[in-house]
This record gives structure tokens, sequence and C-alpha cells, in this order.
């Protein structure tokens, strides 16, 4: 795009100036210049947006992964950024709660491209969208990309003229290079540039694959721009299960950040003010000197952060997990998939029983919560296969564990076998179905049987979990006792008020959680150990038993502001309103001590300074 105008007497540009979809080299060829020196041509950088649009179900696991935007859309930003061009991400994972701001946000960002990264979930969000964003302007270019769109991009093209072009793979330097060409409106052909998919003649067609970028180093840092939590050490995967399409988007061959590039990742967000992070590697630990090295660094720089990381069984041992948990990693999730070996065999993971009971041991000796990954519905499921899984489950003890049902995507072994069972094509993807469940290709397996193999799952983990809990045995190293106690203490908020609060089969709630309460603090003090005890105290009326707690926690954590406010509240039910008062007026910020003091300040009968801070929170 270029820019332009006239400039006056003195070389100032005169407002009244014109864009046009041309390059600067082919601006100096027309009539524009016939004015002379007085005439400018400038270059206007296309507005993109990269946007991760709506799913079209509802999401039945509350998941992290699926509200962030994929890390892939920051590194194709980043480089643009580099490149100096007007570029920005737009999370839309649930815009379709509140559809009439799509064209609305179109309209008032007059993007010129649009690119989208796509899963196979969220691609109708895409197309909806791009339908929209047409009708607005009919000159806007559209770009689908990601690992969806990868594996369907003659189907994208031949069946949705409001795609333009796919990207293929690793998509940061062929979608710059596409940008460029567009900028440029050298688009008769396009097929020097490699990693894209296009319309020629009205076919669909693909030019040659992109070379996979070997210095993953060589990135930008997306973090020099933008905010974000998910992050990845890795690209590619040494595995190769069925249902995966990571082997095919990356290869197999696993490609790796610098420990210097990966920390100084975390250094620059850290500073933005996040705290907690998503390691979202394949397989996180599979060099291990690497992962130790970072972490490392992390504890010599003192970064006060937390983390989740992905690994598989096979890939951690007693020295990593000792220096992941010193690092701040609070969960590791390991694809277990089956208690079956045949099935496990079947999904290619080459994972032994004994290595799943091994790392789930080590894990959570270490105080790390080692999540479980199941998946149910595959070719031999039956009632003997669920209660061996069920069995696994009992032995290896997990601490969180997501069930899942077959699914089968394009760019998998198990699409490629779909489709020659069947004789099916890609054609399937034009119903409005987010994937294919392997029980519906097969007659020996109904949706009824399935359904009722996943509640089994379920119900039996939750049962089992309290046992679970009260079963862990941490490694007694002083090295760790803060740690340890972080970890009960996190975990036992899990059943007092977070994510198992609300299961009614997990029984005992209330009282397991003051139990892992006192456990964290046979460690060490934990803010949040006393407070969870005060309050569980406090809600059973026991009044002075909460205070000596929260008391005995401020003497560790003087200027808590949570620890301050509950104590002041226990003071206020037992009727010492100047003891409270003294507690909520050093954090006059706070709301919450703001309200409480306006309480204290009635109940003394100074109604005149109740109204003030009534007034103030007005404000809050």
């Amino acid at each position: 795009m270029i820019r332009v105008g006239f400039v006056d007497d003195n070389g100032i540009k005169c407002k009244d100036v014109q864009t046009y979809s041309l390059s600067v080299h082919r601006c100096k060829s027309t009539s524009i210049y016939k004015f002379g020196r007085k005439a400018y041509c400038e270059r206007v950088p296309m507005k993109i947006l990269l946007i991760y649009p709506y799913f079209l179900n509802p999401r039945v696991h509350n998941v992290e992964d699926v509200r962030a935007v994929p890390l892939g859309l920051y590194y194709v930003a980043a480089v643009l950024e580099e490149h100096q061009y007007d570029v920005e991400i737009l999370n839309w994972y649930n815009i379709d709660a509140t559809p009439a701001k799509i064209k609305e946000i179109l309209a008032e960002k007059k993007p010129d491209l649009i690119g989208f990264s796509i899963l196979n979930a969220n691609r109708w969000g895409a197309i909806d969208i791009a339908h929209i964003a047409r009708q607005l302007n009919p000159q806007v270019k559209i770009v689908f990309g990601g690992i969806g769109a990868t594996f369907l991009w003659k189907h994208f093209l031949t069946h949705f003229q409001e795609i333009d072009f796919v990207v293929i793979g690793e998509g940061e330097y062929p979608f710059l290079n596409l940008v460029r060409r567009l900028e440029a409106d050298r688009t008769r052909d396009m097929g020097d540039i490699r990693g894209i998919a296009y319309r020629k003649n009205d076919q669909a067609v693909c030019t040659p694959s992109a070379a996979r970028i070997k210095r993953l180093d060589d990135l930008p840092d997306p973090a020099q721009y933008f905010r974000f939590q998910h992050l990845a050490l890795t690209r590619g995967c040494g595995g190769n299960c069925n249902f995966c399409g990571s082997p095919q988007f990356w290869g197999r061959r696993v490609r790796f950040h610098s420990a210097d590039y990966f920390v100084q990742q975390i250094e620059r967000l850290a500073q933005k003010g996040i705290r907690f992070f998503y390691f979202s590697d394949d397989t996180f630990t599979v060099d291990s000197k690497r992962v130790i090295e970072i972490c490392r660094r992390i504890v010599d720089k003192q970064l006060d952060i937390s983390w989740n990381a992905i690994s598989r069984v096979d890939h951690v041992n007693e020295k990593i997990l000792y220096w992941m948990r010193k690092a701040g990693c609070i969960q590791i999730s390991y694809g277990v998939e089956s208690g079956s070996e045949k099935i496990r065999d079947y999904m290619l993971k080459n994972i032994s029983t004994d290595k799943i009971r091994s790392a789930f041991a080590m894990t959570q000796k270490y105080g790390i919560m080692a999540r479980a990954y199941f998946i149910y519905g595959a070719p031999g499921e039956n009632e003997h296969t669920i209660r061996e899984t069920m069995d696994l489950i009992k032995a290896i003890k997990p601490l969180s564990a997501i069930f899942y049902i077959l699914d089968i995507f394009p760019g998998t072994a198990l699409y490629d076998d779909f489709k020659a069972r069947l004789k099916a094509g890609d054609d399937i993807w034009l119903n409005r179905i987010e994937d294919i469940m392997y029980f519906e290709t097969v007659p020996e397996l109904t949706k009824e049987m399935i359904l009722s193999f996943g509640q089994r799952l379920r119900s039996y983990f939750y049962e089992k979990l309290p046992e679970f809990a009260e079963s862990i045995q941490l490694i007694d190293d002083e090295d760790l006792y803060s740690r340890h106690s972080e970890f009960y203490s996190r975990l036992a908020m899990t059943f007092d008020h977070g994510d198992y609060a609300a299961i009614d089969q997990i029984g005992n709630k209330k009282a397991l959680a003051e139990k892992l309460y006192e456990k964290a603090l046979s460690f060490a003090p934990n803010a949040d150990a006393y407070l969870g005890l005060g309050i569980l105290n406090q809600k059973k009326g026991r009044m002075p038993a909460a205070i000596d707690i929260l008391s005995t926690g401020l003497s560790h954590f003087t200027r808590d502001p949570r620890l301050n406010i509950c104590l002041g509240v226990g003071l206020m039910n037992l009727g010492q309103y100047d003891r409270a008062l003294e507690r909520f007026l050093k954090f006059e910020n706070e709301k919450d001590a703001v309200r409480f003091a306006a309480q204290c300040y009635e109940a003394l009968g100074d109604r005149k300074q109740a109204n003030v801070l009534f007034e103030k929170l007005k404000m809050m």
C-alpha cells in the first residue's frame, strides 16, 4: 500500500492524500508524479489482523489450551513486527457470545489482510468471520494457517471462496513472503513462494514445502511485543502416536531454543507482570541437560514464577524433577491414554506400565502434581480394558485426570485409516462438525457404550481422589520444604474452593482440605495455608481458633492483606471492632478492607467516618 499526496512551498505534507494498492516502485512510474517535486509517495504498512476464532461447540473441559491464542500466532506477528508491519492479534475464541461485535470491530479496524489460526474445531468460526469481513470489504485478503489449515488446504480453497491463501506448516516466513508479495501487488504467479496454497486458473494448488527453521533462536522473540503465558522450548516430537498430528506438522526431529533464549523470554514476560506459565511442548523434558540448565538459571535469577509442563513418562528422572520443582514447576501432564497395553500399542504410544507407575511416583514425590491424560473408545475397548484403566488409575494415584473420547483429525494416521476404511474424502468437513469420533466409524462400539465408559472412569477417579491426596509421601529434603508447603497448600485449595470444590462425587472435601493445609504448615510457614485454615475455622464457628491461626500467620507474613482482613473479620464476629479496625485501616486501597472498616465505624457509632468510607468504596 502507498500513500500519495503533495507538499506545499514550505515542504509540509498536505492533508489531502490518497491511498493506493500499488508498490512505491510502481508509484514512481505512474501519472501521480506529473506534478513534479511537490508530489510525494510513501509506503503505508498493510493493516494485518491475526485472529484466533471461536469453536463450534462449548468445551467439555475448561482447559487452558482452549482459551489461549496459539503460540505460533505470536511468532508470526513478531516476524511482521520486526519488518515494520501494522499487526494486531485478536483472541476471538468466545466472540460468538457477542456476535454483533465481529462486524463492529472489523468495520472499525479496516484490515487489509486477515490471518486465521485454524484448528479443526474452530474452522467454521474462521469461515463465518471471513464471510463477514468480505462483506464489509470485498478487497480484504483472507489467509488460513495452522495445523487445521495445513492438512485441509485443498478442501478450504475448493469450497470457500472467502479464503484466498493457505499457509502450510511452519508459517512465520511463508506468511511474511506472502504479505510482501501482496503489498507489492505482484500476485499473478505466486508459485515461487514456498509453503503456501492458492488458486491458479480456478484450481487449488500448493507450492513446495518451505524449509523448516533450523535455528529457532533466529526467530524474533514475541515477548518483545506481546504478553502471553504459553511458551515452547521445542518444535517437533519424537513420538509417533496415531491420533496426533504433531509429527506430520512439525516433523519427528526435535528442534530447540537455547537456554539463553528461553529464559530471556520468561524474564521479559515476567517484567510484564506474568507469573504463571504453560510450557506447551509435546515433551518438554526431551533434553534433560537443557531443561536442568534452564531451571538452574530460573533459580539463580530468582524468578518468582510457577509453571506447568507436558512430558512423557519415559523422559523424566529424579534429577530433572528436583530441578523442575526448585524452578517453580507445579504440574506435569503425561499422556497415559489407557491401562490396557494392547490399546496403548494400537495408539503407538511405546510406553510400558512400569514406566507409567515410576513416573507418577517420582513426580508426586517431588511435590509436582502429576496429571494423566486418558483416551477411551479405541478399537478393542470393552469392559475388561476399562477395568484395566481403572486399575492403573488406582496404582498411579493421579491428582488430576482428563478423559477424552478417541477423535479422528486430519494429519493423523487414524485419519488416513478412516478414509481408507470408509472410502471417505475431505468433503466430510463440509458438515458443521468439529471432529469425528472413532466409535462412530465402527459397528462394534456404540455411543451409549462409550458414554458409559467415560462416566465410569470419571466417577472412579473422583471417588478415589481423596485417598490419592492423603497417600502422598514427599521426599524428605530440607531444600524443598518451602516448595512442599506450597504443594500441599495449593492442593488443599483445589478441594476447599478450587476446581474440585463443586464436584459432588468427591466426598469430605472440607475435612480433606483442612488436613492438607496442616500438612503444608508441617513443612514451612505458608500464607495460603494459614488463610485457608483460618477461614475453615471461621465457617465452623470456631472464632478463637481462627484468630490464633491467623495471628500465627501474621507473625510470619505481617503485611499480607488477606490474613489481616480475615483476622479483622474474625475480630468483628467477636465484637472487637476497635481491634478489627486496626487491621483494615492498614490497607486503604483494598475494597474489602475499606468496606469492613466502614462497618466497624458504624458499629462504633462513628457514622460520619463510616459515610466517608462508603463514599470511597463507591469510587473504587
